[in-house]
């Protein structure tokens, strides 16, 4: 059996990885077939689907800081129980638009509850799972956010919404974090032309699938 590979993206508000994703899917599926999973945080299936909806209205819903940090964690593990571990476990490539990192950024560091709180939580949900690879797109929340009110197609949810001081301390902990575990997260500077965002991100994804058979 092929080797079992995990790939995360990760970025603030307007980072465009998603767009990034969706261009390389077409470029990775002749190469991988079925053996291409890619998915989303939070979301993948209906219960985690149904958080989703709870934590991501268009307007505020009066949600406690540690309830939504609970609620994300709730949600990722019913994604690794039904997507992501029998995935790997049948030697599949998933990818997935966020994982844990985003947490400890979001909730973390963005809503102050402090990295180290929300990575104990997170802990009991992941069970020492982390990905063999994240990519980290990098942007000033000035140029996101202004991407995310010209570009973003359907709603804008309440996380859009939150004022600037707060997605720059998103930004600040996802760098600090790449600084951490700079041999897992790699970052590509988001600020370039779309075409080559998709061309960095494809470089590093193609050196690691050619150690899926070595």
């Amino acid at each position: 059996m092929t080797k079992p590979l995990f790939i995360t993206f990760e970025g603030p508000e307007g980072a465009g990885k998603t767009s990034v994703l969706k261009a390389l899917i077409s470029e990775l599926k002749p190469i991988l077939g079925d053996d291409l999973i890619t998915t989303r945080e939070p979301g993948g299936n209906p219960i985690s689907e149904a958080i989703r909806a709870i934590l991501q209205p268009e307007d505020d819903n009066g949600m406690d800081e540690r309830t939504e940090a609970l609620l994300y964690t709730a949600a990722r593990r019913q994604h690794l129980v039904e997507i992501v571990l029998p995935a790997l476990k049948a030697g599949k490539v998933v990818i997935s638009d966020r994982y844990v990192d985003s947490s400890l950024a979001y909730q973390g560091g963005g809503r102050g509850l402090g990295i180290d709180n929300i990575w104990q939580i997170n802990q009991f949900a992941i069970d020492g799972l982390l990905p063999d690879l994240t990519i980290y797109f990098d942007v000033p929340p000035e140029l996101g956010l202004s991407r995310v009110k010209a570009n973003r197609q359907g709603k804008i949810d309440r996380l859009d919404k939150e004022d600037l001081a707060f997605h720059q301390k998103v930004r600040e902990t996802y760098l600090e974090l790449q600084h951490q575990s700079s041999d897992r997260i790699k970052t590509i500077d988001a600020t370039q032309p779309l075409d080559k965002v998709v061309d960095d991100a494809r470089e590093l994804l193609l050196e690691l699938l050619k150690t899926r058979k070595g």
